[in-house]
């Protein structure tokens, strides 16, 4: 008898998921130094030919209407910039700077070409920001909403590139930027959208929410930060970009490196107005730094003798430590007492 159980993919969730099909691939070509398991891949596109130090870095997102974004809030401008900046950040989260992109782009008929335009209009100004090239990429009809998938291709010395599994215990864990924003600014938008579900003729209350709303609508790539490194000759032991959630994303580069993690809930930097828009929705701060996602900030982990290269920094906030892996995932609270760090972010396989 043919074997037909059935498992849902909410069973695995998305890095279940990914799990599985890493275990799947054997890498068989010189040229594939990383696969799947970082925020990019990475070829060395001279591997057995010698003489060339630069290697590339290649990372794709996709980007689901319904899923990923809601148009009736999200400018298609401002969706066309995000869905570029999304990529540039897998790429500057490995130490490496985005040179092209790919655009595939699944669409429907209820949209103009104006509608176009638009997106399109947001992906260039994004290309033109970060100095990268639009070459190529693919457009096909949708029944089911906008889709948009991107490939982003960097270069960087095959010396410099940072990975998520070269974290040694004792490192320290360093975020740059501040977190929960992105989260908060959605609050507000789903909040405003409700509302005029309800009455469509009250106008939205966005006033004093500029800052938030910027963070989920046109968040930025910390390109500055791959800059400053440079300039502080500083290189990363291992780095993420904060896509799914601090927690979520800090316990990539622990399972990664096979160690334990510790996070002291007073070091999450975070702005006055986040702190304030999670009070008025009756949510703790704490976790919406922790598990909001969509900051595009840095983490990243130093050894401790390079601390002084970032103490004092304002773009730069020490928040732990890595831990020998038997002593786990641990969030320190305010008061001393230490919590299990579990991810709670992001998760595209999830029941919602």
């Amino acid at each position: 008898m043919p074997d037909t159980s059935r498992t849902e993919l909410s069973s695995l969730g998305e890095f279940g998921l990914i799990d599985r099909i890493t275990a799947a691939v054997e890498l068989v070509n010189p040229s594939s130094v990383q696969g799947i398991g970082d925020d990019a891949a990475v070829i060395d596109p001279a591997s057995g030919a010698g003489g060339q130090s630069l290697v590339q870095v290649v990372t794709t997102d996709m980007l689901v209407e319904g899923v990923h974004f809601d148009l009736s809030y999200v400018p298609l401008k401002h969706l066309g910039y995000k869905a570029m900046i999304v990529n540039f950040s897998d790429v500057y989260a490995m130490n490496a700077v985005p040179k092209q992109v790919t655009v595939a782009i699944a669409i429907s008929n209820r949209f103009s070409l104006e509608a176009v335009d638009e997106l399109y209009a947001g992906m260039l100004a994004a290309c033109q920001a970060y100095g990268v090239d639009l070459v190529g990429g693919d457009t096909t009809s949708s029944t089911s909403g906008l889709v948009l998938s991107i490939t982003a291709i960097g270069t960087a010395k095959k010396e410099d590139i940072v990975y998520r599994h070269g974290a040694k215990e004792g490192d320290l864990l360093v975020v740059s930027g501040d977190l929960g924003g992105a989260f908060m600014g959605l609050q507000v938008l789903e909040r405003e959208k409700t509302v005029f579900k309800q009455d469509p003729n009250v106008q939205p209350d966005l006033v004093g929410f500029d800052y938030i709303l910027e963070r989920q609508l046109k968040p930025e790539a910390r390109k500055d930060v791959i800059a400053m490194f440079t300039e502080m000759k500083l290189k990363p032991t291992a780095m993420i970009d904060i896509s799914d959630g601090l927690a979520s994303d800090v316990l990539h580069i622990a399972r990664r490196s096979e160690l334990g993690v510790k996070i002291y809930e007073d070091k999450l930097p975070m702005d006055p107005v986040t702190i304030s828009t999670a009070h008025d929705f009756n949510l703790d701060p704490t976790t919406c730094a922790l598990n909001g996602g969509e900051d595009y900030e840095l983490l990243f982990t130093i050894a401790q003798s390079d601390y002084d290269k970032v103490k004092g920094s304002p773009h730069f906030t020490v928040v732990g430590h890595m831990t020998d892996a038997a002593s786990g995932y641990q969030l320190v609270d305010r008061q001393g007492g230490q919590h299990e760090l579990k991810a709670q972010g992001w998760d595209a396989l999830l029941k919602k």
